[in-house]
């Protein structure tokens, strides 16, 4: 059995046709949850069927804090079940649901594998993710390899299509809910290749998005969170000296930016305030 996770905020249309995509070429058993971040939207609940089950936030609980309400109630139906976190802003092609079994099924030993994830005009939007530690450096792989391994290693995975072998946890996996949005599926990666699994991608599984068309909707508070998100994900993985780099690079650039894009610079110095407190809040707590 596969079970998809996809996290509800007000994307009721989108998620309708992520789950045609995903009935019109279903060729093997498949439960998709809806996690509804959003309890004023009652059209989410028109698509409960057999096959789509509605679970309720009950709030807004951000991406990873939806994901692991839906990696909890899976892991309590089928702990050797295989997870797809899925954005509801995506496709999946036909048999995507066959081949994403035979894949970890050919692979049992990969707890967490990572898809190709196309632009819809068949360009490479996500295919890895590379990080350097010593200058805070996080970038996505928008080139496919060359030879189309069966998988390659990597060094993160985007949430918007990932694939979790529950059978390869001693526990259910979950995010970190440090992270409301954004770096949260970073952070997700750093942690459990620190515990010994391999994070890897393979070319042979691929969906198509369309970037953004959620988050877009909020300029400003997208950058004010991605902001917060990338110097807290700093912290967690590299030293002091890459925040504090980083955190004046930052500065510089909403300093740069504040003439022609004054909301763009109030909503980065948000983001950083926000950081700025939390780094208080937990030098207050040390100190007692």
């Amino acid at each position: 059995m596969i079970y998809l996770i996809t996290v509800n905020y007000h994307s009721a249309e989108l998620i309708t046709a992520l789950l045609a995509s995903v009935q019109a070429g279903a060729k093997a058993d498949y439960q998709a949850v809806v996690v509804n971040n959003a309890p004023t939207d009652r059209q989410i609940h028109t698509l409960a069927s057999d096959s789509v089950y509605i679970l309720e936030a009950g709030s807004n609980l951000g991406f990873g804090g939806g994901c692991n309400l839906g990696l909890q109630w899976v892991y309590e139906q089928d702990k050797a079940g295989v997870v797809w976190l899925i954005n509801p802003d995506t496709r999946l092609p036909p048999d995507a649901l066959q081949t994403a079994l035979q894949f970890c099924a050919a692979h049992p030993e990969l707890a967490i594998v990572g898809t190709v994830v196309l632009q819809s005009d068949g360009s490479v939007w996500f295919a890895g993710g590379e990080f350097n530690p010593a200058n805070g450096r996080i970038v996505a792989i928008e080139t496919l390899p060359q030879h189309e391994p069966a998988y390659v290693e990597t060094a993160w995975l985007t949430g918007c299509s990932v694939l979790l072998n529950l059978q390869n946890f001693s526990e259910c996996p979950q995010f970190d809910p440090d992270y409301f949005l954004y770096y949260e599926d970073f952070d997700f990666c750093r942690r459990y290749a620190a515990t010994g699994h391999q994070i890897v991608v393979t070319p042979h599984i691929q969906v198509i998005h369309h970037p953004s068309s959620i988050t877009n909707r909020y300029p400003t508070l997208k950058l004010q969170q991605s902001t917060y998100s990338y110097l807290l994900a700093l912290e967690k993985h590299t030293s002091p000296q890459v925040v504090l780099y980083r955190f004046s690079r930052i500065m510089f650039h909403a300093f740069r930016v504040s003439v022609v894009e004054p909301k763009q610079a109030i909503a980065i110095i948000k983001g950083v305030f926000r950081y700025v407190a939390r780094v208080s809040r937990f030098a207050k707590f040390n100190h007692r």
